[in-house]
């Protein structure tokens, strides 16, 4: 090994999703302005913004629930727009509204979205008994989904976006409507998976104590990025005391755009 080798600095995580000049409109009223950025693996990026800012617009964008011409996603390096379906197979995704079919258990849901991506069921229950260990949800495996509280529910379906081993998780206001003990148990989950396991978060919320002060940051607001970092580092450019103030800053500042819509 050379001196130049062994003192070179490590390279960084490589990016596990890249966002570039995103734009969209529903009709006249435009959702997403030019929006671009990048996640690297095993980081935790918070997307905080306002109700009505465009976090659930750009999470439908980069799912392909809909599709937009302006702009370019890849994903673990592969172009969306070019390799359809299969750029998605890196991705797993926890919507803002529940999505699980309440009349099935617990395992029965999590091996019918196995089976979807192609998982024999041997392989799905040893996936689905290592993730519910995790959230230490294994005792309710056969409990049909109806008869769990928020909290659980949404334990559920995070289990299901790992399930497939994905490099890239998006979670969409992932604890709206738990309680605060609830809400803190899951912010410390997600935290951990891209902490210990390299997983690329991005974690979308308009509630700012969810955000850890190591944690990276956008902050979208009227369908544009108005600022995006460290959280530290965009709290120390704004002057402020803390991340409250900052993002209260920034928002204030931040003029009117228009036709901006959620």
């Amino acid at each position: 090994m050379t001196t130049e080798t062994a003192n070179a600095s490590p390279a960084p995580p490589a990016v596990a999703l890249a966002v570039a000049g995103l734009s969209h409109a529903y009709g006249e009223r435009r959702a997403l302005d030019d929006v671009s950025f990048e996640m690297r693996a095993g980081r935790f990026t918070a997307l905080l913004g306002p109700n009505g800012a465009g976090k659930s617009t750009l999470f439908a964008l980069i799912t392909r629930l809909f599709d937009t011409r302006a702009g370019a996603i890849t994903i673990a390096g592969r172009d969306l727009s070019s390799t359809g379906a299969a750029a998605l197979a890196p991705l797993g995704v926890v919507f803002q509204q529940t999505t699980l079919d309440l009349d099935l258990t617990v395992r029965q849901n999590l091996r019918y979205f196995a089976r979807l991506r192609g998982m024999s069921i041997r392989d799905a229950d040893k996936r689905i008994d290592e993730e519910l260990d995790r959230l230490e949800m294994r005792e309710r495996l056969k409990e049909k989904v109806r008869n769990l509280n928020g909290g659980h529910r949404r334990r559920v379906e995070i289990a299901r976006a790992l399930l497939h081993d994905p490099r890239v998780v998006l979670l969409d206001e992932a604890t709206v409507g738990l309680d605060v003990p609830s809400r803190k148990s899951i912010v410390a989950h997600v935290h951990e998976l891209a902490r210990d396991r390299g997983i690329a978060i991005l974690w979308a919320t308009h509630l700012i104590d969810e955000i850890l002060p190591g944690d990276d940051l956008i902050v979208l607001h009227k369908g544009r990025i108005i600022e995006s970092g460290g959280v530290s580092d965009v709290v120390a450019r704004s002057g402020a005391a803390d991340l409250d103030a900052a993002f209260a800053q920034l928002t204030r500042k931040d003029a009117p755009a228009e036709g901006a819509a959620a």
